[in-house]
């Protein structure tokens, strides 16, 4: 098998490093040689978060170069933006279509480009918006939006019926928390299919 590269981008607090430890876990159960790295920067202020995973066969890093990711999954909108030169000619991209601004947008030096989909969608017409926040948030917490995510990954990225991924999800969830993360997971799954 050839090596597999994601790339998870974020924001600080949007739980990009729990799923990048779920989708790991489910890929090691699956008897893959799987490599993670983390990039956190100033995520405890709303700063970016990366994770790249690789798996396959035998895999000997992590880190991706620019144009390696097969797939990249963004929790919001610039940050699809930002890693967009990551991607891969033919790789896929799931975002969330989740806004959310950065100092200088909210200091008023900057302007938040909202038409990130429509500048992502012409350089990646099988771009997959996932309304995965407003989907946690219906379910009744917001922070269930990575869980959304990790199942449209899962199931894009064809591994949905490989091993229990419910199962992996409830044992690296909060125990007061599983039911509406399982949920999320289902929820996720089925926003691909529309």
């Amino acid at each position: 098998m050839t090596i597999k590269s994601i790339l998870l981008v974020g924001v600080g607090g949007q739980g990009t490093i729990l799923i990048s430890k779920i989708i790991t876990a489910g890929l090691a159960e699956m008897g893959y040689d799987v490599k993670m790295s983390e990039i956190h920067g100033m995520s405890q202020r709303g700063g970016s978060v990366t994770t790249q995973i690789k798996y396959g066969e035998k895999v000997y890093s992590p880190n991706l170069g620019i144009g390696e990711a097969d797939l990249i999954v963004s929790f919001e909108k610039v940050e699809a933006l930002r890693a967009l030169p990551y991607l891969k000619a033919g790789g896929s991209l799931i975002m969330d279509d989740r806004e959310i601004y950065p100092m200088p947008v909210l200091t008023g030096d900057a302007v938040y480009p909202h038409e990130a989909y429509d500048r992502l969608k012409a350089e990646v017409p099988s771009v997959k918006l996932i309304r995965a926040a407003e989907t946690a948030q219906s379910l009744g917490n917001m922070r269930a939006q990575n869980i959304v995510l990790l199942s449209a990954m899962v199931k894009l990225l064809g591994l949905d019926n490989k091993i229990d991924w419910k199962k992996v999800v409830a044992e690296n969830v909060p125990e007061k928390s599983r039911e509406m993360n399982l949920a999320a997971f289902d929820a996720g799954s089925a926003m691909l299919e529309a």
